[in-house]
């Protein structure tokens, strides 16, 4: 099948990167908005019977996501054989259960909408939960951004560190990332009172007089990024850094984190911060050559499987 590359609006940097690694263009799309606010897809080449990758991350506003469904209806409506959504940053992933009375499991909510829209299969990374895999009835692919972010930190040398778990739902993740280092794991405990809020408790593990590694699948207002460093230095960490896959980034999250004690806050770009300030303390490493990768192998039949290297 003809391999086709669909970009939406949300992360188009991300996209041009990804169809520079395949060596392919980014197929003509149109997609504009009515006076009122609706949006409109025109698909502007023929991609009958093609193998289509649509790319679009869906993170707030919510016309990012509309987005996306429309792209999938008119690929669909376009006689596509196979329709794949390339999703580098699963919005609303965060609603992944029940943990209160009368709140929607939305995670599973935008599982159904991609696969009524159409899509055939999904390729995401790093979602915020692991049994969002399970909310889809059409084959997944889950990467990791281990294989973006470990040979930088290798090249940068950090002597006796220590992986942290900023929470206990990221434990998974920085005891994966601390095995690949050989290094010790700790986890700060917190509780959170209300959304967006949290309140440091205690740290589990020895960090005193080591090098941090702050582990996270995101940093969105950077308050429990920031607690949890505070902390740490305050229990006698040395140089302390993190490593967070997704760039939320909301409010006034780049001034605090830049005014925290974390050296370098190491970010990927599935979510497009070309629209944001950033401050010489954020390094952004792309994900483009994984999530290229990854379309190359499933286009061609081939494994996937070394990818999904924790």
């Amino acid at each position: 099948m003809d391999l086709k590359l669909i970009a939406g609006n949300s992360n188009r940097p991300l996209a041009q990167k990804i169809a520079r690694y395949i060596g392919a263009e980014l197929s003509a799309i149109e997609i504009k908005r009515f006076s009122d606010g609706e949006i409109f897809v025109q698909i502007n080449e023929n991609i009958r019977g093609s193998d289509v990758f649509i790319i679009q991350s869906t993170n707030a506003p919510a016309e990012n996501m509309m987005e996306l469904l429309i792209m999938i209806e008119a690929a669909r409506r376009a006689s596509a054989s196979r329709i794949t959504a390339v999703i580098p940053y699963y919005g609303y992933g965060r609603q992944d259960r029940k943990d209160r009375p009368r709140v929607a499991i939305t995670a599973k909510l935008i599982a159904n909408l991609i696969t009524t829209a159409g899509a055939d299969r999904v390729i995401t990374m790093d979602l915020h939960a692991a049994q969002i895999q399970g909310f889809f009835d059409i084959p997944h692919d889950h990467l990791y951004s281990s294989r973006v972010f470990n040979d930088h930190l290798v090249n940068m040398g950090i002597e006796n560190p220590v992986v942290v778990s900023p929470d206990v739902g990221s434990i998974k993740m920085a005891r994966a990332f601390a095995k690949s280092f050989k290094a010790s794991l700790a986890i700060v405990d917190k509780r959170r009172p209300a959304p967006n809020q949290s309140e440091i408790m205690n740290i589990i593990g020895e960090i005193r007089g080591r090098n941090i590694i702050i582990r996270d699948d995101m940093v969105d207002t950077g308050g429990t990024l920031c607690q949890a460093a505070e902390a740490l230095a305050a229990a006698g960490a040395l140089d302390i850094y993190a490593v967070c896959t997704h760039p939320v980034l909301s409010g006034n999250s780049v001034e605090r984190i830049s005014n925290c004690v974390i050296k370098k806050m190491i970010i990927s770009d599935s979510i497009n911060v070309e629209v944001k300030i950033l401050t010489d303390k954020f390094v952004v490493l792309s994900c483009a050559n994984l999530f290229g990768e990854a379309i190359m192998r499933i286009s061609g039949e081939k494994s996937v499987s070394s990818l999904f290297d924790d």
